[in-house]
């Protein structure tokens, strides 16, 4: 039978609105009137997902929301709030516009007879699949309001890593801009204005002087290509990057790059800890947490590589070796693992690690923040050094040469 979507008025003139199954719209009128309502309008409902356009919203959800959303349900339903209770009191909530509307058509589809894993699948672009997946098992499980706790929980660590990352390289970008920034000013303006200063006085430029007039002049008749050329090639790379190659290609070099690619590891680390133990925990088998597990890696480089071992467990061979082969996670990780399969506890062993390897992260971010910094700092100098030398030093001979008359 279609589901539809009412509007209903009771004695009283009060508006109602609802979804309800019929079989079709007079059966409808007759099912609300047995309630004291009269029908005024009804369409076929849907159920589809909001369009984030006329809610200025993205598509997606926040993780900060999602998280707030997670900590919230799981301590309502724990309390024996009902679960259409819950979700019809959460879409009340300061949410933005957006996930608001995608609350209210989950709420339609709960109340119309689907399962909530059901009303959320519905939405698989603004719900993560981890996030989905979590919720079927709590469903199966009857531990719906755990399985909220733990999301919770991940959500909220995975969320304080990210800033971790961000604060780490927010300086030693900073710095670069710093550097780009007064290597324009100093080429478009206070270059120009010694040229022209020294010509008047008919002083020769020579050597690192000239080069870096030469380099002044490209720039100040050229800016207008140099400029669409970077916004091109900026353009170019950001296409590119959306592709499964140039994605590939870019995660490649996550891994492999000397500098940041201990740190990628110890993200993928910490991550696929968590999120495997609370995947076993919650009662999921190990093939499907695997499964389930890959797609919230984050590096299709370290996902195919991982989809290979977890090809490799189905076979019979032990995740422990299946990890080794493919190089995948550090030895201390591997020996974790290890330990949890010979005393049947692995979930509470990747559990209790975890705290380790968000150490490692920070630990690592540190050593890479302590090695950029200082590198930028030279870098920084020798440019701006370079600069003023070549600008300076003309004036700096004249001075000389005024001195020893």
């Amino acid at each position: 039978m279609p589901t539809y979507k009412y509007v209903a008025v009771d004695l009283r003139k009060k508006k109602y609105k609802g979804i309800f199954i019929a079989e079709d719209e007079n059966d409808l009128a007759v099912q609300l009137t047995k309630q004291n309502l009269y029908l005024v309008s009804s369409s076929i409902y849907k159920g589809g997902t909001p369009s984030a356009f006329f809610t200025l919203g993205t598509g997606g959800v926040k993780l900060s929301e999602l998280t707030t959303f997670c900590r919230q349900f799981s301590i309502m339903i724990s309390t024996g709030i009902p679960l259409l209770g819950c979700i019809d009191s959460l879409k009340e909530q300061p949410y933005s516009a957006y996930f608001r509307s995608i609350l209210q058509v989950v709420s339609e589809d709960v109340r119309s007879g689907a399962m909530l894993s059901e009303a959320i699948d519905k939405h698989k672009k603004v719900f993560p699949n981890f996030f989905r997946s979590m919720v079927r098992i709590g469903e199966a499980s009857g531990k719906l309001d755990r399985v909220f706790v733990a999301l919770a929980d991940y959500y909220e660590s995975d969320s304080a890593i990210k800033r971790k990352v961000k604060s780490a390289l927010a300086y030693p970008s900073m710095l670069a801009l710093m550097t780009v920034g007064i290597v324009i000013l100093m080429l478009a303006f206070i270059v120009p204005t010694f040229r022209e200063t020294l010509s008047q006085l008919e002083v020769e430029a020579t050597g690192i002087t000239a080069i870096v007039y030469n380099i002044s002049d490209f720039v100040l008749e050229w800016w207008t290509t140099i400029l669409a050329a970077v916004i091109i090639f900026g353009g170019v790379f950001f296409l590119f990057s959306k592709t499964s190659i140039g994605r590939h290609f870019i995660d490649v070099f996550k891994i492999k790059c000397p500098l940041i690619g201990r740190v990628q590891i110890n993200l993928i680390t910490a991550r696929f800890a968590r999120a495997f133990s609370l995947l076993l925990e919650s009662g999921m088998d190990m093939a499907s947490a695997l499964d389930t597990i890959s797609i919230i890696l984050g590096n299709t480089y370290v996902e195919r590589r991982f989809n290979e071992a977890a090809e490799d467990v189905r076979h019979g061979v032990s995740l422990t070796n299946a990890f080794q082969r493919q190089k995948l996670f550090p030895q201390m990780l591997l020996q974790m693992i290890a330990i949890g399969e010979k005393t049947a506890s692995l979930e509470n062993v990747l559990n209790r690690s975890c705290a380790f390897f968000d150490d490692e992260v920070e630990t690592s971010l540190n050593s890479v923040t302590s090695k950029i910094q200082p590198t930028m700092l030279i870098i920084m100098g020798l440019v701006v050094g370079t600069l003023f030398i070549a600008v300076y030093s003309p004036m700096l001979s004249i001075m000389n040469g005024l001195g020893g008359m």
